[in-house]
């Protein structure tokens, strides 16, 4: 019958990454994989991976994450912002692979039904460092501090004023469509950022946790009958539950991560039916 998989924070730039990526292959015929974003950075190699993947696997669904949205100098693309977000779409569609921008497919195998629900939205600095009020003084502790997210130079939130702007657009969509649901759906959210800051209280740096998601999903997880989050983004792969469910962080990371839980990263974590 298949399972439901999750993975994410790929990193294919790094050599080993893709190696990894180029060996993954599904348990059985019907399995579907969701892949929570941090793919790539350059267009070329998020479109060779997720082709490689909708290749082996029944379905695939790609939530982005924010090296996606980098707009690098020696990438071809040079699409910023929401304009290279809907680029990232197009090339899913043309792969066959599902989006936040598409319906959402239902799950109809072990632990099913569940109406799996790939979401984009960002982050809004509200996962603030203890002692800051507002965004400017989060930041300014975290730049005291030395710990700055890349995308503060290379994530553009065009033509959005700012990522927490582009953030409450997000939110405000994504709301509307989940209402839009059958009353007592059953979901998997799928995020590439933490839906609550629960994920981010072991962080090493807590001043980076305002890159990680905002307050304005804290309670979607009840709110939406889920039966399962699935998120990146921390590189701390592992499960925590809430209110009876389980959140799921399905990350790879970057080879100095995973070498120092084993010779190589862990594939793709089952989603459902759940890992016991």
């Amino acid at each position: 019958m298949g399972g439901l998989y999750a993975i994410s924070d790929l990193h294919v730039g790094f050599k080993d990454n893709r190696a990894f990526v180029e060996g993954l292959r599904p348990a059985g015929e019907d399995d579907w994989l969701i892949v929570a974003g941090d793919v790539a950075e350059l267009v070329s190699d998020i479109e060779w991976t997720l082709r490689t993947l909708r290749e082996r696997w029944a379905k695939v669904l790609w939530a982005p994450g924010n090296h996606e949205l980098w707009t690098l100098k020696d990438d071809p693309v040079q699409l910023r912002g929401d304009a290279r977000y809907r680029h990232l779409v197009e090339v899913c569609r043309r792969l066959d692979v599902l989006t936040p921008e598409d319906p959402y497919p239902v799950w109809e195998g072990p632990g099913g039904p569940v109406t799996v629900a790939p979401l984009f939205l960002l982050y809004d600095y509200t996962f603030r460092p203890h002692g800051a009020a507002t965004k400017e003084e989060g930041l300014k502790i975290a730049y005291e501090a030395g710990v700055v997210c890349t995308d503060e130079k290379v994530l553009h939130p065009d033509p959005y004023p700012t990522r927490d702007a582009w953030c409450e657009a997000r939110v405000a969509e994504t709301e509307r469509r989940l209402a839009e649901l059958p009353e007592g759906t059953r979901t998997v959210l799928v995020n590439h950022f933490p839906m609550t800051r629960e994920p981010t209280e072991v962080l090493w740096y807590p001043e980076f946790a305002q890159w990680c998601g905002t307050v304005l999903t804290d309670r979607w997880h009840v709110k939406y009958n889920a039966a399962a989050v699935v998120y990146g983004h921390l590189h701390i792969p592992r499960t925590i539950w809430s209110d009876g469910v389980p959140f799921v962080e399905v990350s790879v990371g970057y080879p100095r991560e995973w070498r120092q839980r084993g010779e190589s990263p862990k594939g793709p974590r089952r989603v459902l039916p759940p890992e016991q």
